[in-house]
């Protein structure tokens, strides 16, 4: 038979087409399969089974179109069919209908899968996703210690569950082996009812500490649990009856056995929580952990209260270096955020207790990262502030406040590829941490990624909806792009204070309405001159006015602003970096100036 003649034959008895009916229908198969099996826990061997039965049974069902012809008696040999009784063309016909069916089917399930299943699977994987740029095999030797539950019956004992279950993060954060997540990412759960396997696939963790802290009295019980991430399954578990005056050894007790409990080789002596430094004074002890409770929180009177509990424990305990070391941070993030107007007094306050930790514990972690701190503001020393950030984690390489302060300091001097480095390692141990997101997206900014760094400070503001400076950091954005409206938008929803004022401040800049950008600027000097030199000068930059701008920035560094960590990444300056005048200024500070492309 010649092939002319074999290919009519192969369509008269509908060959051709039960072949694309056949694969059609395979192919839709297929991808139901490969999508509704998952829903019911199907084993991963069964859609690869149907492909290959459906492979198998592609010759044998060409054979059968060939080999039979269908009447209306049914099916018969096609040699016994009588010329007259073939019903070829209706059956043509009607597998003609049958195979555009099959294909509007397949149609609606591609696109159905295409612009619905898809965007929920890239949902659901953003949502339970470590929020890291890759996600890797979890280590195993990796924990999140989640906040203790405070079952004293009287919440104002919360600060002392709080307490316990940071000094045992950072007790565990010093093995090296040990992958430990970070307060504020293990404290984005407390009080949520989220089971241990959606914690521990958002952490990125293997094992979770949970457990409960009774304080009555003189006397505390505290149950600890290390249970398996995945299935929920208790690994090791104890409960510990002491009193008051026995809650170091109890920490160090807990740590120890969760450690031995996790095959992990401690670094040196058995780790002891810093706390004993001090004589072990338990109303001491109890003032810092109230200060801990309060600091956290980050609102002026936060921080006050922070301070006022440090006070008392010093005047407790005039030997607590962890104590003064804590009372100096928190005078120094006094001076940072919220004493615009009288910030001098608050970093002497802040340096005359950095310098009493120091004498009493210089080589203590906690009083390194102050000296470290000191060092970025208001000292401006950004190499010396890397060196303390890089000494604190060699003894406490998991230490995930360490990474983020080091990426500060890498960040102020300009070394953006070596900051997005440590940005990101301190998020994989504190996924949840706003501030990281917020540098993060600054550094990102000032690469030029603006479409990043948008996507990161959303981020952040998913994570901390009234967090500060994210709003004005998207309408710098906005600004940079061209999005007027958007920028005006942006600023007004910063919170209220300094910072909207000078987000308002600066979008009216580049509106192009000379009065009212003069207006802005004139009352944003009014009001904020004393705190806020280094933001005057990026509104003179984006005004375009170098002679004011070059004015202020002398101003912000005679006067040790903190604003000057963001020399070398604000994109309002770029125009200038070749001005001599920007340059010797980088020089004092030791700042190299990144390389910027917008994208």
């Amino acid at each position: 038979m010649n092939s002319p003649n074999l290919f009519a034959e192969l369509k008269r008895r509908n060959v051709i087409r039960m072949a694309g009916l056949y694969l059609v229908g395979a192919w839709l198969l297929t991808q139901v399969a490969s999508t509704i099996f998952p829903m019911f826990g199907a084993p991963e061997w069964l859609p690869r089974i149907i492909v290959i039965l459906l492979a198998i049974g592609f010759l044998p069902a060409l054979i059968l179109s060939w080999v039979f012809e269908l009447t209306p008696e049914g099916l018969k040999r096609d040699e016994e069919v009588p010329p007259e009784q073939s019903i070829a063309p209706q059956t043509a016909r009607c597998m003609d209908r049958m195979i555009i069916v099959v294909l509007v089917l397949a149609l609606g399930y591609f696109a159905i899968d295409k612009f619905v299943l898809t965007s929920r699977r890239k949902t659901a994987l953003v949502a339970d996703t470590v929020p890291n740029e890759s996600k890797s095999i979890v280590n195993a030797k990796s924990i999140a210690v989640l906040p203790l539950v405070n079952n004293s019956g009287d919440p104002s004992n919360e600060y002392f569950s709080d307490g316990l279950s940071e000094e045992l993060i950072a007790v565990l954060a010093k093995i090296p082996e040990l992958k430990v997540i970070g307060r504020s990412s293990s404290f984005f759960f407390k009080g949520k009812s989220s089971d241990s396997a959606s914690i521990g696939q958002k952490l990125g963790v293997a094992n979770l500490i949970e457990g409960s802290v009774r304080k009555q009295g003189d006397r505390v019980r505290i149950v600890a649990e290390l249970i398996n991430a995945a299935d929920g399954r208790s690994l090791w578990s104890e409960t510990y009856d002491r009193e008051l005056k026995d809650i170091f050894a109890v920490q160090n007790e807990i740590a120890t056995a969760v450690a031995d409990q996790m095959k992990v080789k401690l670094l040196g002596q058995s780790a002891r929580p810093e706390a004993v430094i001090s004589n072990q004074n338990v109303a001491a002890h109890n003032a810092v952990l109230q200060s801990d409770f309060y600091f956290q929180q980050q609102t002026v009177e936060s921080v006050r209260k922070a301070i006022t509990f440090l006070q008392e424990a010093v005047r407790l305990d005039p030997n607590y270096a962890i104590a003064y070391a804590k009372l100096s941070q928190a005078w120094r993030q006094y001076a940072v955020s919220f004493a615009i107007d009288d910030a001098p007094a608050a970093y002497d306050e802040a340096r005359q207790a950095a310098d009493k930790a120091v004498s009493l514990a210089p080589d203590l972690p906690e009083v390194r990262m102050t000296v470290g701190l000191h060092a970025l503001n208001p000292a401006l020393d950004f190499a010396g502030a890397e060196k303390e950030f890089r000494r604190v984690l060699q003894t406490s390489p998991n230490n995930a406040a360490a990474k983020n302060a080091l990426t500060l300091s890498l960040l102020a001097q300009g070394r953006l590829n070596e900051a997005e480095k440590a940005c990101r390692e301190a998020l994989s141990l504190d996924p949840l941490l706003t501030t990281l997101w917020y540098n993060l997206g600054r550094i990102t900014l000032a690469t030029g990624r603006y479409k990043e760094a948008e996507d990161t400070f959303r981020k952040g503001l998913e994570l901390q909806p009234s967090a500060s400076r994210f709003h004005t950091f998207l309408a710098t954005l906005d600004i940079l792009q061209d999005r007027q409206a958007q920028a005006m938008a942006n600023a007004q929803r910063e919170s209220e204070g300094f910072w909207r004022d000078y987000a308002i401040a600066l979008v009216q800049q580049t509106l192009g309405d000379r009065t009212a950008s003069d207006a802005a600027l004139k009352d944003f000097i009014a009001r904020d001159a004393t705190g806020g030199a280094f933001q005057i000068a990026v509104l003179y930059a984006a005004r375009k006015e170098p002679e004011q701008m070059f004015k202020w920035l002398e101003t912000a560094y005679a006067t040790h602003d903190s604003g000057m960590v963001q020399l070398a990444i604000t994109p309002f300056f770029i125009a200038y970096h070749n001005d001599p005048r920007f340059i010797a200024l980088c020089q004092k500070l030791n700042v190299q100036l990144p390389a910027t492309a917008a994208k």
